[in-house]
């Protein structure tokens, strides 16, 4: 069969700390950039809590209630453009507290799939202002299996590992990952790529909150670990062809998950 790549957009953008109506305001101009493009994307994706940035002092009164905001204009904007979007992470306020969570959305905006983030960061106190998830994300994206963890989550491989074992050909992290440890990004990106021989699509922000900045660089890694695109660190929306093919030539060609022996693995509690 000929070669049909899963075309995908990366939303780089800027985030101002708790201004909910500015950061949707923005990211809608960057939608409308990703969909007017060349080529329309088949997949966007949005960085970590883009609607509220860490105004974590201030979370329970700023986030989206429910996430109805969020999920009524990714619908609406999903069904009429007929793309699937993985709608970054939001805070989005429940009856039990203020959760980090994704949503997706397919090409006919419904919502298919949710995770709330299982890992909170001790360093941003996330721990003190928001409630941790309770199980690991899937979806779908066009018949394809897909994983969801959220930027502090790719410190930890057992969560990557099981959701290639569960099938997952591609992982899609959005992140607020800041300077200055663009090192431990690149290397743990890349790691999850070529240990579960997946496809990496990681969307992180960009620009300067408070006394923390952000350095982008978004990127787009294969199975083998090779970054096929990388952003800058100024707002952008990155494009990237993936074929979801090679996911099965290299797992058929280096076959570590027939090779595992996990009697002998202990991750401990």
């Amino acid at each position: 069969m000929p070669f049909k790549p899963m075309r995908v957009a990366l939303l780089q953008m800027h985030i101002e700390a708790g201004q909910p109506e500015a950061n949707f305001t923005r990211l809608q101009e960057m939608l409308q950039a990703a969909i007017n493009g060349e080529t329309k994307p088949d997949v966007i994706v949005f960085p970590e809590m883009w609607n509220t940035g860490y105004a974590l002092d201030a979370i329970g009164g700023i986030a989206d209630d429910e996430g109805r905001r969020t999920r009524a204009l990714m619908a609406e904007f999903s069904r009429r453009h007929g793309v699937n979007i993985v709608a970054g992470s939001i805070a989005e306020k429940r009856d039990a507290g203020v959760f980090n969570t994704i949503r997706v959305f397919d090409r006919n905006g419904e919502e298919a799939g949710d995770y709330d983030k299982l890992h909170l960061f001790r360093l941003m106190d996330e721990e003190k202002h928001l409630q941790p998830g309770g199980k690991i994300g899937r979806t779908t994206l066009d018949g394809e299996s897909a994983g969801l963890m959220i930027c502090y989550d790719i410190r930890f491989p057992e969560l990557a590992r099981t959701l290639a074992l569960q099938g997952a050909k591609l992982l899609i992290v959005p992140a607020e990952w800041p300077n200055p440890r663009l090192h431990h990004w690149r290397t743990l990106l890349t790691a999850r790529a070529i240990e579960n021989q997946m496809y990496v699509i990681a969307c992180n922000r960009t620009g300067v909150s408070g006394s923390t900045s952000f350095f982008g660089h978004s990127m787009v890694i294969d199975p083998w670990g090779e970054v096929i695109a990388e952003a800058g660190e100024e707002e952008t929306v990155l494009m990237a062809d993936i074929d979801l093919a090679l996911v099965d030539e290299v797992r058929g060609r280096i076959p570590v998950f027939e090779d595992r022996r996990p009697d002998f693995y202990d991750f401990g509690k």
